[in-house]
């Protein structure tokens, strides 16, 4: 199976004006072809650093993709850079200033003379028409390795990734197989203790497991690599199985499934009302529920602090006299460095219940912290 690299460029991406989606989404694409992707990397819009790069991962990996850079102007460097990488020249290709041309004058414009570097690529390489934008993508061959250099714009990637560029990865590498991945949920249990009860599966080779903390919730990461999609699955059900029979409902949803969709849809079920009093969270707690929303979240009060007046008992059963819920729930969150507090407060139609918990992490993650624990908290009286 050969392993693959990503080398996203760009001086505005190391200067955090934006964020690198291409590197998420080329990693999850590439996994789906059963390629390995062991490393990610950023450079600046430098030729001699960006060479440099490639030729350092040119001796650890097979594929080299590489995203941006390949615009018109001057710093759009990452034609020379991977010229420079392989000891070569750039060279003019007409047919590519061709398609250059015909794409701009669609649209009633003609192309500056700048923009005759993008129908420039090293000597000896694969070009790659570009039908969805005006930068040309190319492959350069070396050996059973290659470097694949692709706009950085998000939607061009795609497109020529998906049409292009993984036919060639298929037919090249004889690339049949696949990686799947499934991820379970998990709330209400830290992440060492889930470790104490599956680390066993932590070992495997095939499928492989991992976990990974958020503020409150567990993701559990089971990955199959396999001939088939049937068989990967397959091979992630047996220790999915295992798993949940460890961990039971601690276990509260797969892959895309939130903590507020499975909490609202299990109060649907059984016919029930929701509204929330939230302090101190900025209105997380409302806009998560919101987002998700099948009819059963009533809305919310979203308040800086308590009244003085009024107690956090009182103000929530004032807001579920007003609304009409079935269930109403209160958090709020008190911030501090080293010692941050929550206080849940439910109301259902025959009891109430109250509890507070400490959290030792960032201040700023508590109201994230307090929100994922609060869902789990009504979770489990919602389903006990």
């Amino acid at each position: 199976m050969p392993a693959a690299e990503i080398i996203t460029i760009g001086t505005e991406i190391l200067l955090g004006e934006i964020v690198d989606t291409n590197s998420a989404w080329l990693a999850r694409e590439l996994r789906n072809l059963n390629v390995d992707v062991f490393r990610t990397s950023t450079v600046g819009d430098n030729t001699n650093r960006i060479a440099e790069v490639i030729r350092e991962t040119l001796q650890r990996a097979d594929i080299i993709i590489t995203t941006g850079g390949l615009g018109p102007t001057v710093d759009d460097p990452t034609r020379e850079a991977v010229a420079l990488a392989f000891g070569v020249s750039t060279i003019y290709l007409p047919e590519l200033w061709d398609q250059i041309v015909e794409r701009m004058q669609r649209f009633g414009r003609f192309p500056t003379e700048n923009q005759k570097r993008q129908a420039y690529i090293p000597m000896g390489a694969i070009p790659i028409k570009n039908p969805v934008g005006t930068a040309p993508a190319f492959i350069v061959e070396n050996g059973s390795k290659c470097v694949i250099s692709l706009p950085g714009v998000p939607r061009e990637m795609e497109y020529l990734a998906e049409n292009e560029v993984f036919p060639y990865l298929r037919t090249r590498y004889y690339l049949n197989g696949l990686i799947k991945a499934r991820i379970l949920h998990t709330a209400g249990m830290g992440e060492s203790v889930i470790d104490e009860h599956i680390g066993e599966f932590e070992k495997l080779a095939n499928p492989t497991v991992g976990l990974a903390a958020h503020y409150g919730v567990v993701d559990i990461r089971i990955t199959a690599k396999a001939a088939s999609e049937e068989e990967a699955d397959s091979l992630i059900a047996q220790v999915e199985t295992a798993i949940r029979q460890k961990l039971g409902n601690v276990i509260y949803g797969v892959n895309d499934e939130t903590l507020e969709s499975v909490v609202l849809r299990a109060l649907h079920s059984f016919g029930y009302t929701l509204t929330v009093v939230e302090i101190g969270t900025g209105g997380e707690l409302s806009r998560r529920l919101s987002s998700s929303n099948n009819g059963a979240f009533l809305g919310g009060q979203i308040l800086p602090a308590l009244a003085k007046d009024q107690s956090f008992a009182e103000t929530v059963s004032a807001q579920k006299n007003t609304t009409g819920a079935s269930i109403a729930l209160g958090v709020a969150v008190t911030p501090a460095t080293g010692a941050s507090e929550a206080e849940f407060f439910l109301i259902t139609h025959h009891a109430q219940f109250a509890e507070k918990r400490g959290y030792g992490g960032h201040p700023k993650n508590v109201a994230a912290w307090g929100v994922n624990s609060a869902l789990d908290w009504l979770r489990s009286r919602v389903n006990g």
